[in-house]
């Protein structure tokens, strides 16, 4: 949970920053984010090692932030497609992906980030927390699908909240 603080912290600080100079731009923002970090840091831990991993962890939280924004605009583009033509490309199904994430929070994240992405949907979770089940709009290939969710998105989601 202390995990999540920080991340929250180094983006509603430098929000608060820009609200308290009156000053909306990105540069603001970046002096913001400076600032918080080092401010996060001195009241956390003030080791260089936890600095670093802090950064690192950051970094890790960014790419993912920027991944899923890809994805979320391919996604829209797809379902815009087959909204604007008169032929339907749906092959819709039902999917069970194995699990690899152990933990309620990403669990809860990855299902989160599957319903986000137009096209597909979060059904469930089975209750040795082992199993989600998918509906997706677009299955040419139900194991290149579980491919995709195991190893663009669940092994982020891993990385970035373990």
């Amino acid at each position: 949970m202390k995990q999540i603080n920080t991340y929250l912290g180094t983006i509603v600080l430098p929000l608060l920053w820009m609200s308290f100079t009156g000053t909306f731009t990105l540069l603001n923002f970046a002096v913001g984010f400076v600032l918080s970090s080092i401010a996060i840091w001195l009241l956390g831990s003030r080791s260089d090692v936890a600095f670093v991993v802090y950064l690192g962890r950051l970094w890790q939280f960014l790419r993912f932030n920027g991944f899923f924004i890809w994805e979320l605009v391919k996604a829209n583009l797809r379902v815009a497609w087959e909204v604007l033509t008169p032929k339907h490309h749906m092959r819709p199904a039902i999917i069970a992906i194995p699990l690899d994430a152990d933990s309620d929070l990403q669990i809860t994240i990855l299902a989160n980030f599957i319903t986000l992405t137009p096209g597909t949907l979060s059904l469930d979770v089975s209750p040795d927390r082992k199993t989600l089940y998918v509906h997706a709009m677009y299955v040419d290939d139900v194991e290149e699908f579980r491919r995709e969710i195991k190893e663009e998105l669940e092994k982020r989601v891993i990385e970035v909240f373990s």
